[in-house]
């Protein structure tokens, strides 16, 4: 089993959103029973709060189904998962200040990493929590964007496991 978590600040948004669109591209290469998919934030704010309605609304119009409850990832969960993807950089710096060694640390990566049109200068999702809903479809155009990247190197991670 491969074991990706997504992590943005309240896990209501930005990460639940990632968690849909990947599960779906996941599912649809055939490797929902070796990939396993959650989400997480780095602040308890909305700790078992559902996503946000307007998180929920872009996803229903685009098709991607979603149950959450909202959680905070905590250190130890890096044993647990092979990639941690963070949504801007400053979850991506918390999160490897959490890390106990290197290797954790490693496992974090920023999901627009794996958008190869996007500007290395600016590799965050913006949080469109505090505006209204076309942010919300601008931030899912930038997951949609970087998904399929990801999917390829989850891909080739586990065709080196069956290989080596």
């Amino acid at each position: 089993m491969y074991r990706v978590c997504f992590v943005c600040t309240g896990n209501i948004c930005r990460s639940p959103m990632a968690e849909a669109v990947f599960r779906a591209h996941v599912r649809e290469a055939g490797l929902d029973g070796v990939v396993e998919i959650s989400s997480a934030g780095t602040g308890s704010w909305h700790l078992g709060d559902a996503a946000d309605p307007r998180t929920t609304a872009v996803l229903d119009a685009a098709g991607y189904p979603l149950r959450h409850t909202a959680r905070v990832f905590e250190p130890d969960w890096f044993d647990q998962h092979d990639l941690v993807v963070a949504l801007d950089e400053g979850h991506a710096a918390e999160l490897r200040s959490m890390a106990r060694h290197t290797g954790e640390a490693a496992k974090v990566r920023l999901l627009r990493s794996y958008d190869p049109d996007a500007d290395p200068d600016e590799l965050s999702v913006p949080d469109p929590y505090y505006g209204g809903s076309r942010g919300f479809a601008e931030c899912l155009a930038m997951v949609e964007a970087a998904v399929p990247g990801l999917l390829s190197e989850v891909g080739a991670a586990l065709e080196a496991r069956e290989a080596g």
